[in-house]
This record gives C-alpha cells, sequence and structure tokens, in this order.
C-alpha cells in the first residue's frame, strides 16, 4: 500500500511537532519572565519622573536625562516585544507543522482506496511528505535558529498544494470505497 509511507510518517511526524510544542513554550519562558523583571526599573522611573513633574532630587531635569530616561523604558519594552512575537510565531509553526502531520495520514488513508496508477500514487505521496519537510519542516530549523531554511521554505506550500490538488483529480478519477491492492 503506498499510503502506508504517508500514515507511518505522519504519525511519527506528529509526536515529534506536538513535542517540539511545549519545547518551545518552556524554552522561551523564562526570557520573558527576565525582561520583565529587567523593564520594570526603566520604566518605574519614567513613571517616577512624570508623577515629580521631571523633577529628581528637586532638580529638573535635562532634555538630555529625559531622553536618555525614556531610550532605556521604550528599549526594555522593546525587548518583551521581541521575545513575545517569536512566541506567536512558534506557536504558528506547530500547528501548520500538527496539521501537515495529520494531512499525510489522511491523505495515507485516502490513497489506500484510490485505484490510479502506481506512479501517479508515488507522486502524491511523495508530495504530502515532501511539502510537510519542506514547509513546516523549514519552519521548525527557522525557528531554532537555521536561518538557511527560510530560503528553501517557500517550495513546501506549493508542495502541498499540488499534492491536495493531484489527490482530488486521483480521488475524481478512481476512489472505489473499498481497499485497492497496488
Amino acid at each position: 500500500m503506498i499510503g502506508k509511507k504517508n500514515i507511518a510518517f505522519g504519525f511519527l511526524y506528529l509526536v515529534l511537532t506536538a513535542a517540539l510544542g511545549p519545547y518551545m513554550i518552556t524554552t522561551s519562558v523564562a526570557d520573558i519572565e527576565k525582561a520583565y523583571q529587567d523593564k520594570q526599573a526603566p520604566v518605574g522611573r519614567l513613571q517616577d519622573l512624570k508623577t515629580n513633574n521631571f523633577e529628581e532630587e528637586l532638580e529638573p531635569l535635562t532634555a538630555d536625562k529625559i531622553a536618555k530616561a525614556n531610550t532605556a523604558g521604550i528599549l526594555a519594552l522593546n525587548t518583551i516585544l521581541n521575545l513575545e512575537n517569536p512566541q506567536g510565531f512558534m506557536r504558528s509553526v506547530h500547528a501548520h507543522g500538527n496539521l501537515e502531520a495529520v494531512l499525510n495520514i489522511l491523505a495515507g488513508l485516502a490513497l489506500c482506496f484510490v485505484a490510479v496508477g502506481k506512479a501517479f500514487k508515488q507522486v502524491i505521496s511523495w508530495l504530502f511528505i515532501g511539502g510537510a519537510l519542506l514547509h513546516s519542516g523549514m519552519l521548525y530549523l527557522g525557528a531554532f535558529g537555521q536561518s538557511w531554511a527560510f530560503s528553501i521554505l517557500p517550495v513546501g506550500p506549493w508542495l502541498v498544494l499540488a499534492s491536495l490538488l493531484l489527490m482530488g483529480i486521483a480521488a475524481a478519477i478512481g476512489f472505489r470505497g473499498e481497499l485497492v491492492r497496488d
């Protein structure tokens, strides 16, 4: 059965993507907590300055000192934003990985019920696997610091779309409703 490799790949890839999700979140939580703690001093100072009409020790601050205090506060807040934004990206990577794993399982099952040429089924099967690896797989590598993976990334979604199109054509031509021997 040609779809067998997609089913096996899908379940194994799902285990990998499901395990990487919590790992990605737990490894970034400590950095975000530290950034929030580091933010307190510069932003707290800005709050005190505003409350005291931008005076320190009863002396008005110069524009230079106010600008430096603002800069420190803005940079502390920016650090938090930079750390939290990748978490949204990582959630997206995690969701795409899980989706493409399940998509391979479903495609593998569907291939078991389609009577078309073996070569056509093999192309569909490998396109689903390649699409997952070159889309969410490259997103995972990029999320873990392998920026070269982003250059390959655009190929993956096209492979997924092509595999879906070909699977639709195969189902329209040869869906049998019962297991088909290859």
